[in-house]
């Protein structure tokens, strides 16, 4: 008599459920909680559209005052008197002057603070790297009208040397001439923004080059790299799309500040050549210093001012979000 031996097939593994099915299940959620927590949530991403509309309706709508009146040409005059009939103003110094400056804080605080945030994740010694972590943190608590009484009364005064260097052996390219005086320019203001904008670029990169998986740097070290050659090959390609990140932050500061910016620089409505030359101005900078005394056309000049700089900060996300989602399939994190 043959004995059989009857073996039960395991159940099959039950399917992850699909991005289909769980939008479904979202959508026919019958919990309290849920439809309560979708509701606020949904009703937070509309009023965040709802009020960004409104803001740009009513810039444009008292834009639209102001530029209808204006005996000049809005773009490209390079005058900003309100109080004459009928008023006379352009945005051509200011243009030049917020992207100028913007720049030059952007040159000199993006390689800074990689380098930091690199410095406190992966080479520092756990000793080092809180307080330096702290220190930066402290930095971005800072308010901006300290940074600017301290630019106006330390670093203003203490900017000679260099600018006299930067005469001596750049002053040929004429960027970097100097002809004396206060060094109350567009330089200045730069190097005071860079310092500004260092702790939000240094903390957000920080974060993420902490996110850098184990694996891919102990690979990395496996296959012989050096510390550098394992930042090089797997930390900063996995964290170059949050750099990005981190620097758009940093330049919407720099192209709003309005404190740190009117009590550094010494503004006058022409563009000079030469970085080192007292003059020049900015959007916000123009605004916090003559809206107090302004008419009310002036007032409304001063917001198509505003709506230009409204306007250029919403590229500069557009272009940031357009590289990151570019570059997004390159980085580290889907290697």
């Amino acid at each position: 008599m043959d004995i059989s031996t009857q073996t039960t097939d395991a159940p099959p593994p039950t399917p992850e459920p699909t991005a289909a099915e769980h939008k479904r299940n979202a959508r026919g959620a019958t919990r309290p909680g849920d439809r309560i927590f979708l509701g606020l949530s949904r009703g937070s991403g509309i009023l965040l559209l709802v009020v960004m509309a409104a803001i740009a309706v009513f810039l444009a709508y008292r834009a639209s005052l102001a530029i209808s009146k204006d005996h000049g040409n809005f773009l490209t005059t390079f005058e900003w008197n309100t109080n004459l009939v009928p008023p006379v103003f352009g945005i051509a110094v200011l243009a030049f002057g917020t992207v100028v400056s913007s720049i030059v804080a952007m040159v000199i605080a993006v390689p800074v603070a990689v380098a930091i945030a690199l410095f406190i994740t992966h080479y520092a010694p756990r000793r080092l790297a809180s307080p330096v972590a702290y220190v930066i943190d402290l930095l971005a608590a800072v308010p901006s009208i300290v940074y600017g009484l301290w630019g106006a009364l330390i670093l203003v005064p203490h900017m000679n040397g260099l600018y006299g260097w930067l005469n001596d052996y750049l002053g040929w390219t004429g960027v970097f001439s100097w002809q004396g005086g206060a060094p109350r320019s567009m330089l200045t203001v730069g190097i005071l923004l860079a310092i500004m904008i260092l702790p939000i670029i240094t903390n957000v990169s920080r974060e993420v080059f902490r996110q850098v998986p184990r694996m891919h740097e102990e690979a990395a070290l496996a296959l012989g790299a050096t510390r550098w050659e394992v930042v090089r090959m797997a930390v900063i390609p996995f964290g170059r799309s949050g750099v990005i990140s981190a620097s758009m932050l940093g330049l919407g500061r720099a192209l709003g500040e309005t404190m740190a910016v009117a009590t550094v620089l010494s503004p006058t409505f022409d563009i000079q050549a030469s970085l080192l030359d007292p003059g020049g101005g900015t959007f916000a900078q123009n605004i916090a210093s003559k809206f107090s005394e302004a008419t009310q056309d002036g007032r409304d000049a001063l917001i198509a001012s505003g709506l230009v700089l409204f306007v250029i900060t919403l590229l500069v996300n557009g272009a940031a979000r357009a590289i990151i989602a570019r570059r997004k399939e390159y980085s580290g994190a889907n290697a």
